[in-house]
């Protein structure tokens, strides 16, 4: 199956590439693009020439991992295309194929999904407490070091329910629904997607095993 079939199965790539007409307004608003080397109306441009090799580029390029997923671009464009939607289903496509490991940003895929994918999956959270080990995360400071070593008192202290049943931010997850949670990601095809991102990740380099 070709890049564009593939692309043309998803959803969101049907709904966010409508008209393009090239005006830029999706470029001009975006905050990633004040940022990066990113132009989401070259992103455009090129999904609509339906020409494979440079589908195959993109999808091996940073390009398509610097979007933030604003969606500002929805709100702006005079023509009803979200170009956010459309990086979507790149990034899915990429992810599938394997193409995601031939970029830096693409080969970081790894991490997300063994941090909050992972986190989802055992815990019920995309981050928990417990997951934010100071000496993985040095970012967060001397304040969250000290959070995460008083965790316990701190949590209860504002009312939450850390490592409890029943209702309470950071509460535990019912087994029942913990279970349901998991098989949403088995019928919906996130934990094939979750499988492949490790499959190449470790083909492309052992280390990551």
């Amino acid at each position: 199956m070709s890049y564009l079939e593939m692309l043309k199965e998803d959803v969101r790539f049907v709904d966010g590439l409508k008209a393009c007409i090239s005006c830029g307004v999706c470029t001009a608003i975006c905050p990633a693009a004040e940022f990066f080397d990113y132009d989401p109306r070259k992103v455009m441009i090129i999904v609509q020439k339906h020409r494979e090799e440079e589908l195959e580029s993109l999808l091996r390029s940073n390009t398509i991992w610097y979007c933030g997923q604003c969606m500002s671009c929805k709100t702006r464009c005079p023509r009803e295309n979200t170009p956010g939607m459309v990086i979507q289903a790149l990034r899915k496509v990429s992810q599938e194929t394997g193409n995601f490991i031939h970029s830096e940003m693409g080969r970081q895929q790894i991490t997300v999904k063994r941090t909050v994918g992972d986190n989802i999956l055992k815990l019920g959270y995309c981050v928990h407490p417990d997951t934010l080990d100071p000496e993985k995360h040095p970012e967060q400071g001397t304040v969250w070091e000290w959070i995460y070593e008083n965790r316990q008192g701190l949590y209860d202290r504002v009312g939450a329910n850390l490592y409890s049943e029943g209702a309470g931010a950071v509460r535990n997850i019912d087994a029942e629904s913990m279970e349901e949670l998991r098989s949403i990601f088995r019928e919906t095809g996130g934990e094939k997607m979750f499988q492949l991102i490790e499959y190449y990740s470790e083909a492309s380099n052992p280390e990551t095993t």
